[in-house]
């Protein structure tokens, strides 16, 4: 499939500033688009991911965005992860959205996740919520045996943030044995406790591509990213196994750089959705 980029260009050295590293994220969204092979039930089906990054300001105490000038506040680069796809007669979709301060420094962690998912038969939601301890969490869902529950984690990286952070800085990332929570679109199509694993993380860069490998102990399940070893790390595939032989894989098909869509909701907007690769009239 053609790559299309409508993108600025920077010309960006391997020590990057914080000035450049926002000159980058701070022109509007970032709009990547990729073509998906999603396991479900034991079987392979076609869809499409959309992950929407944007910076936007971020009330630190109560974990929204901050619409008034409110404190404390930082800036967060925030994904927006969608997936779509069918299994056989019905329709799936899931989303994430993830909240990671700019300032690595100052937070290592991000801020806030969630994800809900939607298939003909129901819904569900979680959340967590970044805490002094660790992590506050909450979990929906139309699962007896799920639903409703509230609880606590102590601190571990999020899966869900390990997109922003290879976006911003990989090398932020750990290596080595680590503790981590499974994202939660894992957590909810595995109906599985939201809880802290054990994995291995692995870093490998081979020219201009590089990968990051996590692989779980307890749960048969790895992730693989890879991406432009040069900033902005763009991400061009990734695949989840599971069970050694269950592959869903994604990889990159449109990119569409500084966006405003939210401003472009008029219906003859819907023929923008060309320059995606998606439908103007349906998902």
């Amino acid at each position: 499939m053609r790559l299309f980029y409508y993108c600025l260009t920077f010309t960006l050295t391997a020590s990057l500033s914080a000035n450049q590293v926002r000159e980058f994220w701070f022109n509007g969204a970032e709009i990547n688009r990729y073509e998906l092979t999603q396991t479900r039930y034991g079987e392979s089906h076609p869809g499409h991911v959309e992950f929407i990054y944007v910076t936007e300001p971020f009330l630190t105490d109560v974990q929204v965005k901050n619409e008034s000038g409110g404190q404390p506040s930082t800036d967060v680069l925030k994904l927006n992860a969608l997936r779509t796809f069918n299994t056989g007669i019905y329709s799936y979709r899931t989303m994430s959205s993830t909240f990671q301060p700019i300032d690595l420094e100052k937070y290592p962690r991000a801020l806030k996740t969630n994800t809900s998912v939607q298939d003909w038969r129901g819904q569900s939601f979680s959340q967590l919520n970044r805490t002094a301890q660790g992590w506050r969490g909450e979990l929906r869902s139309y699962f007896q045996s799920e639903a409703d529950q509230n609880f606590e984690l102590s601190d571990a990286l999020l899966e869900d943030a390990v997109w922003l952070k290879l976006r911003l800085s990989p090398q932020s990332l750990p290596t080595g044995p680590i503790q981590i929570i499974p994202s939660g679109v894992h957590t909810r199509f595995a109906h599985s406790p939201v809880r802290i694993e054990r994995a291995t993380a692995e870093r490998i860069t081979q020219g201009a591509m590089s990968r990051y490998i996590i692989r779980y102990e307890n749960i048969d399940r790895e992730l693989h990213i890879n991406y432009e070893t040069k900033f902005p790390h763009i991400i061009q595939s990734w695949k989840e196994i599971e069970d050694g032989k269950r592959i869903t894989q994604a990889v990159l098909t449109h990119r569409v750089m500084n966006s405003n869509y939210w401003s472009e909701h008029a219906p003859q907007d819907a023929s923008k959705r060309k320059t995606l690769g998606l439908n103007p009239i349906a998902n």
